[in-house]
């Protein structure tokens, strides 16, 4: 933040919108330039700025992400390809499990939720489409992490990990255990390491040659996750989604990020 006064502009026109968050969606001038190290003159002729070309909307002292930046938000490549391609195989595993159906994609060591499809049977969980959680405290995010190589996992658990509940693994020796095992099954379980009192179970969306870089996830009251009814629903939905993009899971070389970048934005 030392300095964000002297960024270019563009910088920060990004520093007021990262600002913004689950927690803080709405916020005054004063706080703009608290959570971004601004300047408060320098923030409020920026959010002003923003809110004449409709990248902020302003309601009295207010200021919140404007419809202006979510309508171009649309136009990425995860929204405007991904979803569209995944969205029939999420309605026919909702449709099946009257569950939450989460869809996942792995971005800079998070999970990023792209797709988030809920119902009135439906348990409360704190996932929403847009944001990211840990991944090894969700199950997107497990199966996700399982299957990355050796490199990636070092620099994963050479960080400090979350423990948003007293149920989350923390400790690298049993979360390794428990990736061999999502290897070894292809599916992942959490049992409320999120959320207390819900389960996870997710699938990989993947390729022969290459880790996954997407996943497909059902959230569910801990009393009602059952494996052996949830995971072929959840495999079925990973393969269709897969061969959907373009891919068969019997062939081609690319990796699986390459062609998964390159079908999203065809």
């Amino acid at each position: 933040m030392a300095d964000a006064a002297t960024g270019s502009m563009v910088a920060r026109v990004a520093l007021i919108l990262r600002a913004f968050d689950e927690d803080h969606d709405s916020l005054t001038v004063s706080e703009l330039a608290s959570r971004t190290g601004l300047p408060v003159g320098t923030a409020h002729r920026i959010a002003g700025d923003m809110v004449a070309e409709r990248l902020l909307d302003r309601n009295g002292t207010r200021y919140s992400i404007g419809t202006g930046l979510w309508e171009q938000g649309e136009l990425a490549a995860v929204s405007l390809r991904f979803r569209e391609i995944a969205l029939p195989f999420l309605l026919s595993l909702y449709e099946a499990s009257g569950e939450n159906v989460h869809l996942a994609i792995l971005d800079e060591g998070e999970a990023l939720y792209a797709m988030r499809l809920v119902g009135h049977r439906s348990v409360p969980t704190i996932s929403r489409m847009g944001g990211r959680l840990p991944l090894h405290t969700t199950g997107v995010g497990k199966a996700l992490l399982a299957f990355q190589d050796e490199e990636f996992l070092r620099d994963f658990f050479s960080r400090p990990l979350e423990r948003p509940t007293v149920h989350s693994r923390v400790d690298e020796g049993s979360l390794r255990a428990e990736l061999e095992a999502v290897r070894r099954h292809g599916f992942s379980v959490t049992n409320q390491e999120m959320t207390l009192g819900n389960a996870s179970i997710a699938v990989p969306i993947f390729v022969a040659d290459g880790p996954p870089y997407a996943a497909v996830g059902l959230v569910s009251h801990l009393t009602r996750a059952d494996t052996r009814r949830v995971v072929p629903m959840l495999k079925d939905a990973a393969s269709g989604i897969s061969e959907a993009l373009g891919v068969s899971l019997d062939g081609g070389r690319r990796r699986w990020r390459d062609v998964f970048h390159t079908a999203i934005q065809r």
